[in-house]
C-alpha cells in the first residue's frame, strides 16, 4: 500500500482537475449564458480598427493578427464621401466623377498643356528653378563636422513656428549600419531680395560659405540623431541575407497626414519578411514638435492625437501578396481625414499585381486591393517604339508621397473642391541602369489621380522634368544643354550659372526626388492643411545629389504639372 503525508495525497487530484480546466478554456466556447464560466472578460479589438456595429445588415469578420491572411470589412465600409467633394447627389446615391476617360474632364486641360519644349536629344523639359544647396552645419559650429548628409526628406512647418522646415536626412556611413539625422532649417536668399519668399532672410558670409552663392537652406542647430527601435527579420534569404544585421533604418520619408499629424515612414527589417515599412509619429521622436503643435496661437489645443505614438508596422493584404523587400509605398489622404496606401503602379509588361492601393483601417491593417478592376494601365512600354537606346530599359518606381491639389488659383474665391477638380500628385520615377546594371539615371515625373473614390488614375508626365541647373546622365554637354537657348530658360540659366561659380558641365548628374510637400509661407495654414493646396501654390522638392549631397527646388505646382499624357481611363468591358 503506497502511504502519502497528508498534503500530498491531494497533489495527483489537483493535477488532474487542473488538465481538465485548461483543456476546457483552450477547446471548449463558452456561452455567454454561462458568465460563471468565464474567469475574465474577453480582451477588446485592437485599437484603432473601427468596426461599424449600427444599422449593419450582415456580420462583419473581425480582422485577425496582421501576419495572418486578414480578412478586411466589407466593402461597402471602404469609402466615405463627404460634403467637400461633392460626391452624393441628390437622391443619396453615390457619386464620382463625371468622367470616364479623364481627356475629356474640362477641369484638367490645364495640366495637358505644354508650354515648353522638350529638349530634342534627352526628352527632358527643363524648368527654369533651379536646385540650392542643404547644410546640416548650424552657425557658428564650435566643431568641425566632416560628416556626409544626403537624401533629404522635407516638411513646411505651422505658420506660427519661427523657423521655416524639417528636414530628415541620411548619413553617408560604411554600409555596415544606417543613420538618419533631423533639424529645423530656415532659407536664406541672395541679391536684392526682389525673388525671396515671405520669411526669408538676407544670407551672411557664413550661410554662404555653406550653402554656396546662390543661397538656400541651413540648419538653425546641430541635427539631432534620430533613434528608432531596431526591428527583426523574418526571413532573409539568398541575396538578402547579410541585410539581417544592418542595424538602423533607411529610406525615411516625413509627411503630415490629413489630420496634421507630423509622419515619418522608414524602411527596415520586418516582421513579416526582410523588409518592410514602418511608421512613427515624429512628436514621440522629436518633442520640441510637440510643442510646437500645442502652441498654435489661434487655436489652443494639445495638437493633433497620435494614430502611430509608436514604432508600427504597414502591412500589405492578404499576406502573399507581401514581397520579401517592400519600398517606396506612399500615403494619400481624401478630404474626409481617412487614409490610403498606394503600394504599386500598374506595369506596363502586365503581370499578376498591376496597380494595387488599400485604405488603412488601423494598426498597420489595411483592406485588400481596392484599384477600380475596369481601370486600364496608364503607364507604357516605352521600349516598344523608342529608337533611342539611351531612353530604354528603364523601370518605375514610385518616389515620394503625395498632396492633393485643387485645380484653380487660391486667389479665385470662386472655386470650391469638388470631384471633377481635385486630384493627387506625386512624383515617380523612371529608374535607367548603364551597363553594370547600376543605376544611371532616374527621371523625374509626376502622376495624378483622383481625389474621391474609386481614385482612377488620371495623367502622367509626357516627359521627364528636370530643374534649370541639373544635368541628365547618359548624354553629353552639349546634349543636355540644347534647349539653354528656348524663351525664358535663356535668362535664368546664364544668370544660375554666375551664381554657381561652375559651368554646366560640373552640374548635379545624378539626381532622384525624395519628397514633395507645400512650402512655408501661405497664410493661416493649419496643420490639418498641410497636404491641400493650389495651382499657384509653392511646392518644395527635396532633393538627393549624386548619392553625396542634398538639395531642395521650389516651384509652383501648376508649373510641376504640365504637359501631361492623359491616362485612358475606364474599359467599357465588364
Amino acid at each position: 500500500m503506497i502511504y502519502l503525508p497528508p498534503l500530498r495525497r491531494f497533489l495527483l487530484p489537483a493535477l488532474v482537475i487542473f488538465a481538465l480546466i485548461v483543456f476546457y478554456r483552450s477547446s471548449l466556447r463558452v456561452p455567454t449564458s454561462i458568465p460563471s464560466f468565464v474567469l475574465h472578460q474577453p480582451p477588446p479589438p485592437p485599437k484603432g480598427i473601427h468596426i461599424p456595429i449600427a444599422d449593419l445588415g450582415h456580420q462583419i469578420l473581425p480582422i485577425q493578427n496582421t501576419s495572418e491572411n486578414h480578412l478586411p470589412p466589407p466593402k461597402e465600409y471602404f469609402y466615405s464621401y463627404t460634403k467637400e467633394t461633392k460626391t452624393k447627389s441628390s437622391n443619396g446615391s453615390v457619386k464620382t466623377s463625371t468622367w470616364s476617360q479623364p481627356i475629356l474632364n474640362p477641369n484638367l486641360a490645364v495640366l495637358f498643356r505644354c508650354p515648353m519644349r522638350p529638349n530634342r536629344y534627352t526628352n527632358h523639359v527643363r524648368l527654369p528653378n533651379i536646385v540650392q544647396n542643404i547644410s546640416q552645419i548650424a552657425p557658428n559650429p564650435t566643431t568641425k563636422d566632416t560628416r556626409v548628409f544626403w537624401n533629404p526628406t522635407i516638411v513646411s512647418l505651422p505658420y506660427w513656428s519661427k523657423n521655416q522646415y524639417l528636414v530628415v536626412s541620411r548619413i553617408v556611413t560604411d554600409g555596415n549600419h544606417q543613420q538618419n539625422v533631423l533639424c529645423e532649417a530656415n532659407v536664406c536668399y541672395v541679391g536684392d531680395g526682389s525673388e525671396a519668399r515671405v520669411g526669408e532672410k538676407p544670407c551672411t558670409q557664413d550661410d554662404l560659405k555653406y550653402v554656396g552663392p546662390a543661397g538656400g537652406m541651413r540648419c538653425v542647430a546641430p541635427p539631432v540623431t534620430l533613434s528608432v527601435p531596431p526591428t527583426p527579420a523574418e526571413q532573409c534569404e539568398g541575396k538578402f541575407g547579410s541585410y539581417v544585421d544592418i542595424p538602423g533604418f533607411h529610406d525615411p520619408r516625413i509627411f503630415w497626414s490629413g489630420k496634421g499629424e507630423p509622419l515619418m515612414m522608414v524602411n527596415t527589417q520586418s516582421r513579416y519578411a526582410c523588409f518592410g515599412l514602418w511608421m512613427i509619429d515624429l512628436r514621440t521622436l522629436y518633442p520640441p514638435l510637440q510643442r510646437l503643435l500645442s502652441s498654435n496661437p489661434d487655436h489652443p489645443s494639445l495638437g493633433p492625437l497620435k494614430s502611430y505614438p509608436t514604432l508600427t508596422e504597414l502591412t500589405r493584404n492578404p499576406a502573399d501578396t507581401r514581397s520579401a523587400i517592400e519600398k517606396n509605398w506612399m500615403f494619400f489622404y481624401p478630404a474626409n481625414g481617412e487614409s490610403y496606401i498606394h503600394y504599386d503602379l500598374s506595369s506596363p509588361y502586365g503581370g499578376p499585381r498591376g496597380r494595387t492601393f488599400a485604405k488603412v483601417l488601423g494598426n498597420g491593417l489595411t483592406t485588400t486591393n481596392l484599384t477600380d478592376a475596369l481601370e486600364m494601365p496608364c503607364l507604357r512600354n516605352v521600349n516598344a517604339d523608342e529608337p533611342d537606346e539611351a531612353k530604354k530599359n528603364g523601370t518605375w518606381h514610385q518616389a515620394t508621397n503625395s498632396l492633393r491639389l485643387i485645380l484653380c488659383s487660391r486667389v479665385d474665391k470662386t472655386c470650391k473642391p469638388n470631384a471633377d477638380n481635385s486630384v493627387f500628385f506625386a512624383i515617380v520615377h523612371r529608374k535607367h541602369p548603364n551597363y553594370l546594371k547600376l543605376p544611371l539615371r532616374y527621371e523625374r515625373y509626376f502622376i495624378i489621380w483622383s481625389a474621391v473614390p474609386p481614385f482612377s488614375m488620371l495623367g502622367i508626365s509626357q516627359h521627364p522634368i528636370l530643374m534649370a541647373n541639373e544635368t541628365a546622365s547618359g548624354w553629353s554637354e552639349a546634349q543636355n544643354w540644347d534647349d539653354a537657348h528656348i524663351g525664358r530658360n535663356k535668362r535664368l540659366i546664364n544668370s544660375t550659372m554666375a551664381q554657381q561659380q561652375d559651368g554646366k558641365g560640373y552640374w548635379a548628374y545624378f539626381t532622384y526626388t525624395v519628397s514633395i510637400a507645400y512650402a512655408w509661407g501661405r497664410k493661416g495654414d493649419e496643420v490639418t492643411n498641410k497636404t491641400v493646396g493650389y495651382l499657384d501654390d509653392e511646392v518644395i522638392l527635396g532633393i538627393g545629389i549624386d548619392d553625396a549631397g542634398q538639395g531642395f527646388a521650389r516651384v509652383k505646382a501648376g508649373d510641376l504639372l504640365q504637359c501631361l499624357r492623359a491616362c485612358p481611363g475606364r474599359s467599357s468591358e465588364k
